[in-house]
């Protein structure tokens, strides 16, 4: 799905065809739910990876973008399982933050198991402020996106907040599940990936877990680096005691 001229209220960026899916998902249908746009930049296509080809995979992100009901979601050529945050890359990016113009960028938490994935926390945050230098020529007009919040799913820190998911897990679900040439059950890759039967138990159970923190059934959690504004104590929802 690649949607010319389109602008975008959200945007996530991510290593790869399902990071996404997996990280906030359920936030991209909340907030398209609200009335936002969303969109979606993949930083890979998928060439590396242990199990599916590139164009199964890009079919797959295709499906789940419908289901998440994105406005826009493509694909960069970075070459998977090397992302590296090189100016040439940056300026990738940036020419998509140009086009989109997204208000709020979502990254991937900056530390991880996969070199992909840190590395385009780093790659991501640079891309952005390079974005709004004026006098960086890439043949549309600079923009730097307002707020960059990471992902934190799979690492092991407090989130800084955490987004209400409930109604919208099963669709997170199934958006994930579009992508059947990593998860269906398949030798290749057997000891690497979970078991499809026990794949949405435990995708319940970690939103279940986030959502318990902020009194909500289910939800995804996220990391800002800035201090919280808070200007009425009154509205501060999650109650203390």
């Amino acid at each position: 799905m690649n949607v010319a001229n389109s602008q975008v209220d959200i945007l996530a960026i991510a290593a790869h065809r399902d990071d996404v899916e997996q990280t906030c998902g359920g936030t991209l249908l909340a907030m398209h739910a609200l009335g936002l746009r969303t969109g979606i930049l993949d930083l890979t296509q998928g060439e590396s990876g242990t199990r599916g080809s590139a164009a199964e995979r890009a079919a797959e992100a295709s499906a789940a973008a419908r289901i998440l009901n994105v406005e826009h979601r493509e694909a960069l050529d970075i070459p998977d399982g090397r992302v590296e945050n090189t100016y040439e890359n940056r300026l990738k990016i940036v020419r998509v933050l140009r086009q989109l113009r997204p208000r709020v960028v979502i990254l991937p938490y900056w530390q991880g198991r996969h070199p992909d994935h840190y590395t385009t926390a780093t790659l991501g945050y640079e891309a952005c402020f390079l974005s709004g230098l004026a006098k960086l020529d890439t043949g549309a007009a600079s923009h730097r996106p307002f707020k960059i919040v990471y992902a934190s799913l799979y690492a092991d820190v407090r989130p800084s907040f955490v987004v209400d998911i409930t109604p919208h897990i099963e669709t997170r679900f199934q958006a994930l599940m579009a992508y059947r040439s990593q998860y269906a059950n398949q030798p290749s890759g057997s000891a690497l990936f979970v078991p499809q039967e026990e794949i949405h138990e435990r995708m319940t159970a970690s939103a279940r877990h986030y959502g318990l923190l902020a009194g909500v059934r289910y939800a995804e959690p996220f990391v800002q680096k800035e201090v919280g504004l808070v200007n009425d104590l009154m509205l501060i929802p999650v109650q203390s005691i």
